[in-house]
């Protein structure tokens, strides 16, 4: 996709395998998170795996388009900032004092952060100096 000439009309085509992958991801998503909310230690940290996994691999796959690289980043680390998070609260560590009034579960700010920090970094920078580049949003 490297016509931008009128972006409107560009598609942007996703192989049906990794559609598949994409679509598989949210059922282990959707899994991590009812284990957390119902409280299933075992399936909800074995969930981690293949929920981060996928993400990785997505973001890999979708690295050609620089805005779906940063979108795709940003959900790897949402996945690890709320995994750690669920680990913190099944392991009873979340309210543990790391520093003043720092708890384990505030550790999870660093993921989440680094997201934003990336999705800024694409909108307020990259995005406005890339006009003419094709993008996904």
């Amino acid at each position: 996709m490297t016509d931008n000439t009128n972006q409107e009309n560009q598609y942007y085509n996703i192989p049906i395998a990794y559609r598949k992958m994409e679509n598989l991801h949210i059922i282990f998503w959707l899994f991590k998170d009812i284990a957390w909310c119902m409280v299933w230690r075992p399936l909800g940290v074995m969930m981690i795996i293949p929920t981060l996994f996928i993400s990785i691999v997505i973001a890999w796959r979708t690295r050609q388009i620089f805005s779906e690289l940063c979108h795709n980043l940003a959900i790897v680390v949402w996945i690890t900032a709320n995994s750690f998070w669920m680990c913190s609260e099944f392991f009873k560590v979340d309210n543990v004092i790391v520093y003043k009034d720092i708890t384990v579960k505030h550790l999870a700010m660093i993921p989440f952060l680094t997201g934003v920090l990336i999705l800024a970094f694409y909108y307020l920078i990259h995005k406005p100096r890339h006009e003419k580049e094709t993008a996904t949003l």
